[in-house]
Parts: C-alpha cells; structure tokens; sequence
C-alpha cells in the first residue's frame, strides 16, 4: 500500500504521453520494503503519502489499484484518542496536517462513517489562536497551512458552522502583500503554496471576491512560468513540478489558467516522469516520488490532459467526490482534450 513518500532512483525521464500504467505500479510498491532504512525515516509523511497516493489514482482513474479495506485500517490506527485527531503513523501526536489527510482518504473511500466528528471537530477549532491563525498542534507552529487544513476539514465533515470566519478571514488578510500574493504568516514573502492555502480556505469560505485582487494576483501567478514551461514557486527560483498544481489551482479558482502556456506546461511534466520505474520528479532528471506524482497529475487534469478525471482545485480532490458532498465552489479548469 502507498504508505510512505518514499523516493525511488530514476532510470529514465520524459516521454510524450502520460504513463498511467507506471505511475500506478510505482504507486502500488511504495513502502512495500519496511526494511528499508526510507521507510522508517519517513514515518511523519505517512498519513499525507497515503492521501497523495490514493488521489494520484483517482485522478487517473485507477482507485482501485490499492486496497480499501487496508487504507482505511491504517487511517484508524493512526488515530490519537487523547487528542481527537490523526497523527501521521501510529503513535504519532496528533496533527492537523495528517488530520486534513485523513479526513480525506476516508471522504473518497466513502467511509466517514468511522469518524468521530465531534472530537475531531473539537480538536480542530482548539487549534485557533486569538489572532485567527491556526497551529499545526499542541507545540504551537503556525502557518496559513494549518489554517486552510482546519477549513477544508471542517467543511467535509460537515461542521463549518462551528468556525469563527470573520477572525479566521481577518487573519488570512494580513497575511496579503502588496503583489496580490500571500505569505505563511503575517509579513512573510509570498509563495505560491501559501497562496493556493489562502485562496482555496476564502472560496470554501465564500469569502473569496472581498478579499482578492484577482487582476493582480493572476498576474504574480502567471508570471510563475519560466522559458522551460515548468512553473516556480515565487521570483528567481527553479520550476518544480508540484507548482504546476498550486499556481493552477489558484488560477483555476480565479478563472485565469487560460493565462497559462498549457503545451509548454504539460510538456515540462512530462518530461520530469521515470518512462522505466513509474512516479514523477520534481524535474526532469530528479529522484521521483509521490508528492510530485501526485501534483504532476493534477496539474495536467487542471490543463484538460486527455484520459484524466476532474480534480477539484478548492479541495485537491476528485471533482466528482465533491460534488457528491455539496461542496463544490465556483471554478474553471481548461477543457478535457480528447485521445
């Protein structure tokens, strides 16, 4: 089962077409070899891996190429009873992060029924700090991260009634600069990341129009694209593939990913793929991993890439699982191209 984020060596990149059937098999072997010293030295990534791993397959329409029954036992054992939340591997404390992630795996396995909502709920809104930000934990870190994760969670377990938005809001204000971007605190430069957090948590929030300067951002966001195709993160830094899903999705919610150059785009992450042992890189000719496999595939269901299912931008989901909830908010991704 995909349990961990596990890097495999690359012995081949590129490629024209998408290779489904890999990236499935890579998805299928990771953190197969518990022996091996990766495994145990990423047992904090565990819970997100799991949630990248099972999306990637959605997206490409192979859900079903891990075991339900496995996954869903695996969340469960993860579950901090003193808490009320999930913590990243068994015997973790607890973590919004691997909460959100949680939530998620049991959303699209349709099995939120195994929830504890209101404990989870209560742990959740504790993490809210006086000035609206949220920590991850108990110890304190905050980032604007932790605040979308507390939002989307809250959203899917059908609580978001519980939040105080108008402080949450307030805070994720301040956290706007003068380029239209935003930062993972107040004063911090803005990252495309941060800024895809900030977006998506204002539009589940229906909070988006008041608090966004779509003209301005669209631009810092579209001005993300290098010569190469490949997008970055913020000013003077390399293209990575996992930005081709924060900008997007960003965009996506703003209704701007036609600013984009889609073949410039899609011809960039195809070119970071492992054509022999499956999974995607950050570049072309990195170490491959799910994270990267993940959010090279959603970017290229963002750009309408033949053969995919719809991803949700708000929620980094299957379109359709959210939808089945009610949740789905306002955004446009380009046309699926036909085969």
């Amino acid at each position: 089962m995909a349990t961990i984020a596990q890097k495999s060596k690359s012995t081949g990149s590129g490629g024209d077409t998408l290779n489904v059937d890999l990236h499935v098999a890579y998805i299928q072997k990771i953190g197969t070899t518990k022996d091996d010293l990766a495994y145990h030295m990423t047992s904090h990534l565990r819970m997100n891996a799991v949630y990248w791993g099972l999306t990637a397959l959605c997206i490409m329409d192979r859900k079903d190429a891990l075991d339900r029954d496995e996954m869903i036992e695996f969340v469960m054992s993860c579950w901090d009873d003193a808490q009320g939340g999930f913590g990243a591997f068994p015997g973790h404390d607890a973590h919004v992060l691997a909460t959100l992630s949680a939530i998620q795996i049991l959303v699209m396995q349709n099995a939120l029924d195994r929830l504890d909502i209101p404990r989870v709920v209560s742990f959740i809104l504790g993490l809210q700090n006086p000035n609206g930000s949220f920590s991850g934990d108990r110890f304190g870190e905050t980032d604007t991260r932790f605040g979308y994760c507390a939002v989307s969670a809250l959203s899917q377990v059908g609580q978001l009634d519980k939040l105080d938005v108008d402080k949450t809001v307030g805070y994720i204000r301040k956290c706007r600069n003068f380029d239209g971007g935003f930062g993972a605190s107040e004063g911090a430069e803005s990252h495309a990341a941060q800024v895809w957090v900030c977006v998506a948590a204002l539009a589940i929030l229906d909070r988006l129009e008041e608090e966004v300067d779509v003209a301005t951002l669209g631009w810092w966001l579209c001005e993300r694209q290098l010569p190469n195709g490949g997008l970055n993160g913020r000013p003077e830094k390399l293209e990575d593939v996992c930005y081709s899903f924060w900008v997007l999705s960003s965009m996506a919610i703003l209704a701007k990913v036609h600013w984009i150059d889609r073949d410039g785009l899609i011809s960039f992450i195809l070119s970071a793929q492992d054509t022999e042992g499956g999974g995607i890189a950050d570049r072309p000719d990195n170490m491959v991993d799910v994270f990267h496999t993940l959010f090279g595939v959603a970017g290229l269901s963002l750009l309408g890439y033949p053969g995919l299912i719809d991803l949700d931008p708000v929620y980094c989901m299957p379109a359709l699982v959210i939808e089945g909830i009610g949740l789905r908010k306002r955004w446009v991704a380009l046309p699926r191209r036909q085969q």
